[in-house]
Order: structure tokens, then C-alpha cells, then sequence
């Protein structure tokens, strides 16, 4: 990816968009030939937002979201999805203290601030409604009483979109809760080469180390929160967002929620790109990862990626200033 060299090196942001580069170089040392999904990772981060991975088996979702957390030196959580996992086992639960007389609160695995969800699809829906409030609100209620979660606090879910056997497909309201999904992609033939050099002998990803604090993002998220969209992008992602809802080709179209995370992924990634302004060109590149997951196509129509691709071309494009004045 190219970045246009930054002025005043050696301030905060710099130094924060530095660091954030170095989770990049990090996670691209042992995801190999991947450097599209490992940016969209990183900006989902930044977002403080939520990733589903989506693939075959054996592409490498788990040792990305694994290379993300470990990357950061935060506390992680790793949760195993399968049909007898209960809701307690992700939010917690109340246990009584005989000791003390009382019940006390015994925090499930949601309470981190990296969630590793591996094979989502496979709990029970009940169980996956266990993430909705920790998704969305940052908090969990258990027995009538509410728990904060960490600060940041990030879902890295992955799922086989193929497998039947056992699994239960999201619902939208789950999906619409993830900030981006991506599939990984079989890899081209010298990245699959490197793999089994790297591989031969050791896991490169057991020698992976942070190289970031969990403060550190928190000053990430925080500066790239603070990225100028100016209102003619803004208006430019409700216009893509309306247009969901408005064609034929949808049954369902996009939530605010969603036209609000495509402007924070939007920003995230101008930040990652040393720009403290989002573009268009910003919103082009990620509306195919923020939307067509929370979409539900029309019987018959094409796949919801191709309706977005094309609602995306047929959007025009803001012609205003989108820089800072």
C-alpha cells in the first residue's frame, strides 16, 4: 500500500501510526501473500469494530485473528463455539459464595479486549445471542445487573460458510453487528511455497510478539476516530447505504449502523494511510467488505457482492472539497 510521506515526524499521531504499521509488518510475517486482509483486520481495529472471517477450512482465518491478538499486548480471550456451549460460557455467571454468604459474579470469556470466536456458526443461536449486547454495547447483563467490558474491546469471529453438519447460520441481527467480513482466499503459489519453508520446522506464529500496548490502541483508536470526513462523504456513504434499501435486488438493505461503521472503517483507514481525511476512494474500497454481510438478496437476483460493487460504481462520486480547511 502506498503512504505519502508525513510531515512533523516525531509527534503523537506520528508515533501512533507508526506503531500501528508495525502490528501490519507483525501480522504479515506469518500471514502469508494476504496483505488486503491483514489491512482490513488492522482497520476493523482502529474502528474499535468487530470481524468476521468467512472461508474454507485450512486458509488461515484462525492464525490471522490470532496473529492480531497477539500483536497487541491486551488481554485475549479464545472461545471454541460448538452446539453445548452455553450463554454463561461466553458473558458469566453468578456463583454462590459460601464463604461470603453471597452471589458473585464470575466474568465469562467475553471479558477481553480481543475475543477470539473461532467457528462461530457452530454454537446455538441462543449462545450467539450471548455476543449481541457485548457487540453492540461494550457491556454484558447478567441476573438483572450490567457489567462493563474492556476498553478496547474487539470480536475476531471466524466461520466455514460451506459446512452444513452442525452449523447455524448468523442471523441479521448477529451479521449486522460485524463491522467487516473478508474470506481469505486460497494463496498464490510463492506464498504457499513460503508457507511450507516457514512451516517446516516450527509455527513462525509461536514466536510472535506485541508490538504495541493495549494503550497504545487506545491513542490509535482514539486519533482515528478524530479523521476529518467532511459532510460531502458523508453524505456520499448514506447515499450508497439508501440505495441498498431502495433496489430491487435487495430484500433487506443496510441498517445505519452499517452507514455509521463504513465511515469509521472509512477513517481508520485514512489514518492507517498517514491521511487525516477520509476520501471517497476510502469508501469505495470498503463497502464490499462493511455491507454485503448484513444485505439479504431478492429471489433470483445476483449475489448481494455483485449488487454492492454495482451500487457502488452507480453512486456519484462527491465532487466538494474533502479535505480539512
Amino acid at each position: 500500500m502506498d503512504r505519502p510521506p508525513a510531515t512533523d515526524r516525531g509527534s503523537p499521531m506520528d508515533d501512533a501510526r507508526a506503531a500501528a504499521r508495525r502490528v501490519l509488518t507483525n501480522i504479515e510475517s506469518v500471514v502469508d501473500g494476504k496483505p488486503e486482509a491483514v489491512q482490513t483486520a488492522v482497520v476493523v481495529l482502529l474502528a474499535e469494530g468487530h470481524l468476521l472471517i468467512e472461508d474454507v477450512p485450512g486458509v488461515g482465518k484462525t492464525v490471522l485473528a490470532r496473529a492480531l491478538a497477539r500483536s497487541v499486548d491486551g488481554s485475549v480471550r479464545r472461545i471454541q463455539f460448538t452446539p453445548d456451549l452455553l450463554p454463561s460460557d461466553v458473558t458469566g455467571v453468578s456463583a454462590f459464595n459460601q464463604q461470603k454468604g453471597e452471589f458473585e459474579f464470575k466474568p465469562g470469556a467475553v471479558f477481553a479486549n480481543i475475543v477470539i470466536g473461532d467457528e462461530i456458526n457452530r454454537a446455538s443461536p441462543k449462545t450467539q445471542s450471548a455476543l449481541l449486547e457485548a457487540m453492540e454495547e461494550r457491556q454484558v447483563t447478567v441476573d438483572g445487573r450490567t457489567h462493563r467490558l474492556a476498553t478496547p474491546f474487539s470480536v475476531i469471529a471466524t466461520q466455514n460458510p460451506y459446512e452444513m453438519e452442525g452449523t447455524y447460520a448468523l442471523p441479521e441481527a448477529q451479521r449486522d453487528r460485524f463491522t467487516a467480513r473478508i474470506s481469505m482466499g486460497y494463496p498464490d503459489v510463492d506464498a504457499e511455497l513460503e508457507m511450507l519453508r516457514d512451516r517446516d520446522v516450527d509455527n513462525p506464529l509461536d514466536r510472535l510478539q506485541p508490538v504495541v500496548t493495549i494503550d497504545d490502541v487506545r491513542v490509535m483508536i482514539a486519533q482515528a476516530r478524530a479523521v476529518f470526513a467532511s459532510e460531502s462523504v458523508e453524505r456520499y456513504c448514506v447515499a450508497i447505504a439508501r440505495a441498498t434499501r431502495e433496489d430491487a435486488a435487495l430484500r433487506l438493505g443496510a441498517s445505519p449502523r452499517a452507514t455509521l461503521q463504513l465511515v469509521r472503517v472509512a477513517k481508520a483507514r485514512a489514518y492507517l494511510d498517514d491521511r487525516d481525511y477520509v476520501l471517497p476512494d476510502d469508501v469505495d474500497a470498503l463497502a464490499p467488505l462493511v455491507l454485503p454481510h448484513r444485505l439479504v438478496p431478492a429471489r433470483g437476483s445476483a449475489p448481494v457482492e455483485e449488487t454492492v460493487r454495482r451500487i457502488v460504481a452507480e453512486t456519484p462520486v462527491p465532487q466538494g472539497a474533502v479535505e480539512p480547511r
